[in-house]
C-alpha cells in the first residue's frame, strides 16, 4: 500500500454534500492536502494556479460544463500534467454519457456509491502506476524525447505489470518526434501479441502519416465495424477520408460518430467544418449551433464558432438569425482578444449578403487592423477575410493577412492551401508576390542570426532569433533556427538554466508545428551532448 498522506485533492462536485462526503473518504485515505470547486470554471482556476495529484469530478456539474467537457479542455489546453490522477466520479448509467467520458481516458471510472475503501484501492493502484512511469513523464515534461523514448523501453523491463502501457507510451512518442517508421513495428508487435484495439488503432495512425492511406482506411474500418462505439475510430477515420478528398464519407463517419457520443466538442466542431466545405450547410448549421451551446460555459470557448456559425447562416440566407449570433458574440465573449476580429469579419460577412458595400468596406478594414494586434486568430479565419477582401477589391488587406498567414504557416502544405485561395479567385499574380515576399522575409530572419553565430556572437544570434520567433511565432523554420542559435550559444558560452528552458519550449513547438521534419532529432541529440558537457542532470 503508497503512502497516499501526501498527495493533494481536487474534488469537483456542485453538491456541497457530496464534497463533504468525498472530502471525508479522502481523510480516510490519509490525504490531508483537499480543495474544493463547485463547477468546471472554478475547477479550472484552481488548476491553473496550482498543481494536483489527484481531480475527483462528478460528471454532471449542473449548469454549464459536465465532466467530460471540462476534462477535454484540460487535456487539450494542457492545465493538467501527465502524471494528474483524474478519476470521473458519477451515477448516471446511461449510455450516451458513459461512454462520452470513457473515450478521453480518465484514470478510473467510479458509479456512486462507492465506499472509502474501495476508493483508496483505486488510488493506491493509480499512485502505483504514475510511480513507475514517473521518470518518464519527467523526460516529456523537458521535451527530452529520445531519453523518454530510451526511458519506456527500460520501464518494460523493469515494470513487467505494465510492459504494453510502456511500449504503447513508446509509440505515442515516436509519433510525437515525428518517426511513424518507428512505431508502425512496436504497434505491430502489440498486436502479434493481443490485437487490442488502440494498438490497431495506433497502427493506422503511422500508416496515415507515412501516406499509406488506403491501408490506414482499411483498419480503421475494421474497428468501426467491430466496435461502433471506439470514437478515436471514427475521429481518424474521418481524418484520413478528408485527406482523400472525400468529404461525403469523412462527414458521414462523424455524424455516425456524433449520434454515439454527442457531447464531444472537437468532434462536433470538426464535423460543422467538413459539412460547410462539402456544401451542406444544414449539417454545418446544427453542428455549430451545437459547438455554441456545449461550449458556453467553458473557460476555453472560441469566437471563431460564432463566425463559422455566420458563414453558414449567410449562405443559407437567414441574414436575421446571422444578426443574432453576432450580438451574442459581442455579449458573450466581449472579453476575448479575438472577438474584435471576428466580430468585424462576421458584420462584414452580414452586410455583403445584405449590399452595404460601404459598411462591408468599413467592417473588413476593422478586421485587417485588428489581425495586427496578434490575437491568435487562427489561419483558417484568416484566409476566410483575406478571400472576403479580395472580393470587395481590398486587395492592399488581403495582401497584408495572406503574407502573414504565409509567415506563420508550420509547413509546406498549409503554404500551399493559402496559396490556393487566391489562384481560385483568380489572383495568382497576387500570390506569388506576397509568396516571394514570405520567403525573402524568413530567409533573412535566419540569415541574420546565423550571421551572428558565424562571426562567434551567440548571445547576438539568440537576441535576432528570439525577436524573429515574436513575429512568426508559428513559422516552425523560424522556431526551428531559433532553437539552433539557442543551443549554440549554450555549447559555446556555457549554460545557463532560463535559456535552457527556452531552448526546450522551441523545440516543443517546433515539433507541435512540423513534426515530420527530419531535422528535429538532431536537436535532441545536441541538447542532450551539451547537457552531457556540462554534466547536467
Amino acid at each position: 500500500m503508497n503512502d497516499l498522506r501526501q498527495l493533494s485533492a481536487l474534488i469537483v462536485d456542485p453538491n456541497s454534500g457530496m464534497r463533504s462526503s468525498l472530502h471525508g473518504m479522502l481523510t480516510t485515505c490519509g490525504l490531508t492536502k483537499i480543495d474544493h470547486a463547485i463547477g468546471a470554471g472554478n475547477a479550472v482556476r484552481h488548476l491553473q494556479a496550482r498543481q494536483f495529484d489527484l481531480i475527483l469530478c462528478e460528471y454532471d456539474l449542473g449548469d454549464g460544463q459536465d465532466g467530460q467537457q471540462l476534462l477535454e479542455d484540460l487535456r487539450h489546453n494542457k492545465i493538467i500534467a501527465l502524471s494528474t490522477i483524474f478519476f470521473m466520479v458519477t451515477a448516471e448509467r446511461s449510455f450516451e454519457k458513459v461512454v462520452s467520458a470513457a473515450e478521453l481516458v480518465p484514470n478510473d471510472y467510479l458509479l456512486k456509491p462507492f465506499a472509502a475503501d474501495a476508493l483508496m484501492e483505486r488510488i493506491d493502484r493509480a499512485v502505483e502506476k504514475r510511480t513507475a512511469f514517473a521518470a518518464v513523464h519527467g523526460l516529456i515534461a523537458t521535451s527530452n524525447l529520445q531519453s523518454a523514448i530510451d526511458a519506456c523501453a527500460a520501464g518494460e523491463a523493469a515494470f513487467a505489470r505494465y510492459a504494453s502501457d510502456f511500449k504503447r507510451l513508446r509509440a505515442e512518442l515516436h509519433l510525437t518526434a515525428g518517426e511513424p517508421h518507428l512505431a508502425e513495428p512496436i504497434y505491430a508487435a502489440l498486436i502479434a501479441l493481443r490485437s487490442v484495439a488502440w494498438a490497431r488503432l495506433g497502427l493506422a495512425k503511422t500508416l496515415f502519416l507515412q501516406n499509406k492511406l488506403d491501408a490506414s482506411i482499411h483498419i480503421l474500418v475494421e474497428l468501426v465495424t467491430e466496435n461502433p462505439k471506439f470514437m478515436d475510430a471514427h475521429d481518424w477515420l474521418a481524418k484520413v477520408h478528408a485527406a482523400k478528398g472525400d468529404l461525403w464519407n469523412a462527414q458521414t463517419v462523424l455524424e455516425n460518430a456524433v449520434a454515439i457520443s454527442p457531447h464531444a466538442v472537437r468532434r462536433l466542431r470538426k464535423l460543422g467544418e467538413v459539412a460547410l466545405e462539402s456544401g451542406d450547410v444544414g449539417a454545418a448549421e446544427k453542428a455549430f449551433q451545437k459547438v455554441i451551446s456545449k461550449a458556453r460555459y467553458s473557460e476555453f470557448r472560441d469566437p471563431e464558432d460564432h463566425v463559422q456559425l455566420v458563414k453558414t447562416l449567410i449562405r443559407k440566407g437567414d441574414t436575421t438569425q446571422a444578426a443574432t449570433i453576432i450580438r451574442d458574440l459581442d455579449k458573450s465573449l466581449a472579453n476575448s482578444p479575438k472577438t474584435k476580429a471576428c466580430h468585424a469579419l462576421s458584420s462584414a460577412m452580414l452586410f455583403s449578403q445584405t449590399g452595404d458595400d460601404l459598411r462591408v468596406a468599413i467592417e473588413l478594414k476593422k478586421a485587417v487592423e485588428a489581425c495586427r494586434d496578434r490575437t491568435g486568430l487562427s489561419a483558417d479565419i484568416k484566409m476566410m477575410l483575406a478571400a472576403s477582401c479580395l472580393e470587395h477589391q481590398m486587395e492592399d488587406g488581403a495582401a497584408e493577412i495572406m503574407l502573414d498567414v504565409l509567415n506563420n504557416a508550420a509547413t509546406p502544405a498549409a503554404q500551399a492551401k493559402a496559396v490556393q485561395l487566391f489562384e481560385l479567385a483568380g489572383r495568382a499574380d497576387l500570390a506569388d508576390r506576397v509568396a516571394g515576399e514570405s520567403r525573402r522575409i524568413v530567409i533573412d530572419l535566419v540569415s541574420a542570426g546565423a550571421e551572428k553565430a558565424r562571426t562567434g556572437d551567440y548571445r547576438g544570434a539568440v537576441t535576432l532569433m528570439m525577436e524573429a520567433v515574436a513575429k512568426l511565432p508559428n513559422n516552425s523554420q523560424v522556431v526551428f533556427n531559433a532553437a539552433v542559435a539557442i543551443l549554440k550559444y549554450l555549447e559555446n558560452a556555457g549554460w545557463d538554466d532560463r535559456l535552457s528552458k527556452q531552448a526546450r519550449e522551441l523545440i516543443d513547438t517546433a515539433r507541435r508545428l512540423d513534426a515530420a521534419n527530419p531535422r528535429l532529432p538532431s536537436l535532441t541529440v545536441l541538447y542532450k551532448k551539451i547537457q552531457t558537457k556540462y554534466g547536467i542532470a
